[in-house]
């Protein structure tokens, strides 16, 4: 949901030229209109409008699947009536929700398999499908919490303090489910030069209250795996001093999918005993448009009965456990579309194929020698890169420039203690091709020419006094910036159309 704000006297009314041919006066932009409109008017003026969007396959700044294959969005169409929740309408719909406590689930089982879950031949995978790992995380926080909460009470403990200790180049769902749900949020500080949570940092920080360490397969920050290896035999060699049985949950939102194909014999998922439970989201490299996640927990047990509600409303008795209840199903069927359409094989092959791309894009901007690269080896198929020197310009300029090319390409600073840290990230999805890659390493290199062509920022320097403590006198030298052409322009640009705004204002004009 993105939160509202009020309207301007300017923006009060939708207009659209085409459509004036249906309807000659204004729609109102934020209240309800009292008469109807014709469909082909109402067509035209929210069309004009989205032709106004940037190209999401340009979009290099989202994780999220912007291309599928034609036969599987005639699925999708086929099934957006249908609601996901009603399984006894729908028969299909055990695709969504496996275990103990509903019918057969084939994505839950094959992603459980996927994810070496310790199930006998006969067992079912315990599971659900969710509208992203936002969601997933939530229901794996709150098992988590429920379990701590239950031992303690068991034990005569208080249960009022819990905590989850993660690193801060965590999501901000975490964050949300820490302040939603009053769980306290411990974050491993990053460092330069190691953007990921520390092992050693995040078990030290482990106490009676935490009720579960949260690492991350693929950061969002510079797509690295955390070490889930080295953290599970930490974390075990504390249990066993301490008998806390503190567990883990992999948020493999963005990895999931990739080091299964890639990464085979990188232990990260059920092979640690630890790790109880794990989400990944199918509208990234599960290869599914947006709106569908899973979270798979290792054994029945580690998700409480308590939180699993049944319902007979719809018909047959139906368990749930989702923050929402309704919900669109095409999501859940392009997941099993994607499944048994690739298989192991093509999943692969598509993972190598985004691995491909992404040297050819890291090799190309190495060869400019402006940037450093701070994305690694094993992980996402993403490039995280950073200005070698800053005297000039800066990330923000070259993402903000690159917009004219119709790029996407994000700057942003790295967490505490990293701040100092300003990196542009590109994301290798499956449909960002090498011809792509090859042009936007040509357009990149335009970009930095063209800023380079500025005037320096730092044009001076000045030499002043610091009074020290002792009372004593130090000389320094301070650096006078100079902002660019550019940014002159846009200052300019800016006071005056503020200055236009509140002319109209005054006139009454709107």
């Amino acid at each position: 949901m993105v939160l509202s704000k009020t309207a301007s006297h300017t923006d009060a009314s939708v207009h659209s030229t085409f459509a004036s041919r249906y309807v000659r006066t204004s729609l109102p932009r934020f209240k309800m209109g009292e008469q109807s409109i014709p469909k082909e008017a109402a067509y035209q003026i929210i069309n004009d409008e989205l032709m106004l969007d940037g190209n999401p396959r340009l979009n290099l700044a989202s994780f999220v699947t912007t291309w599928m294959e034609p036969e599987c969005d005639k699925l999708i169409m086929a099934a957006i009536n249908k609601n996901y929740v009603d399984m006894d309408e729908y028969p299909l719909w055990d695709l969504g929700f496996g275990g103990p406590y509903g019918k057969t689930n084939r994505c839950v089982n094959m992603i459980a398999h996927l994810f070496n879950a310790p199930l006998e031949e006969s067992e079912h995978a315990v599971g659900v499908g969710t509208v992203g790992s936002s969601e997933a995380i939530m229901l794996a926080g709150l098992a988590f919490k429920r379990r701590w909460q239950n031992k303690r009470k068991q034990e005569g403990k208080p249960c009022d303090n819990p905590n989850i200790v993660t690193g801060a180049n965590v999501q901000v769902c975490w964050e949300k489910f820490a302040r939603y749900f009053e769980v306290e949020l411990k974050e491993v500080k990053l460092r330069d030069g190691y953007f990921v949570m520390d092992p050693e940092k995040a078990v030290e920080m482990v106490d009676e209250n935490t009720i579960c360490v949260a690492a991350i397969l693929g950061s969002t920050l510079n797509g690295e795996f955390e070490d889930v290896k080295r953290l599970n035999d930490l974390l075990a060699e504390k249990n066993k001093e301490t008998g806390w049985g503190t567990p883990i949950h992999v948020d493999a939102a963005s990895g999931g999918f990739i080091a299964p194909f890639l990464y085979p014999e990188l232990e990260w998922d059920f092979r640690l005993p630890l790790v109880k439970s794990i989400n990944v989201s199918g509208h990234k490299y599960g290869l599914v448009y947006a709106g569908i996640g899973w979270v798979i927990w290792r054994t029945k047990e580690d998700l409480p009965e308590e939180l699993i509600f049944h319902i007979n409303y719809l018909g047959a008795d139906q368990p749930t456990f989702t923050l929402n209840f309704s919900k669109g199903s095409s999501q859940v069927i392009a997941q099993y579309y994607q499944l048994i359409r690739l298989g192991y094989e093509g999943y692969k092959m598509v993972m190598e194929n985004c691995r491909d791309n992404m040297e050819v894009l890291k090799e190309g901007l190495e060869k400019t020698e402006r940037f450093d690269i701070v994305s690694k080896e094993i992980g996402v198929p993403l490039v995280a890169f950073t200005l070698k020197d800053h005297s000039h310009f800066n990330e923000f300029q070259i993402s903000d420039l690159l917009r004219r090319y119709g790029w996407i390409v994000p700057a942003y600073t790295m967490p505490p203690d990293a701040e100092h840290v300003t990196v542009l990230r590109v994301v290798v999805r499956e449909d960002f091709s090498r011809t792509l890659a090859e042009r936007l390493v040509i357009d990149v290199t335009k970009v930095v020419h063209e800023l380079e062509m500025l005037p320096a920022r730092v044009i001076s320097t000045n030499t002043v006094k610091v009074t020290r403590e002792d009372g004593g006198e130090t000389e320094g030298k301070v650096l006078i910036a100079k902002k660019s052409e550019l940014e002159t322009q846009r200052e300019i640009t800016s006071v005056w159309k503020k200055f236009v705004m509140q002319r109209k204002k005054m006139n009454g004009v709107c």
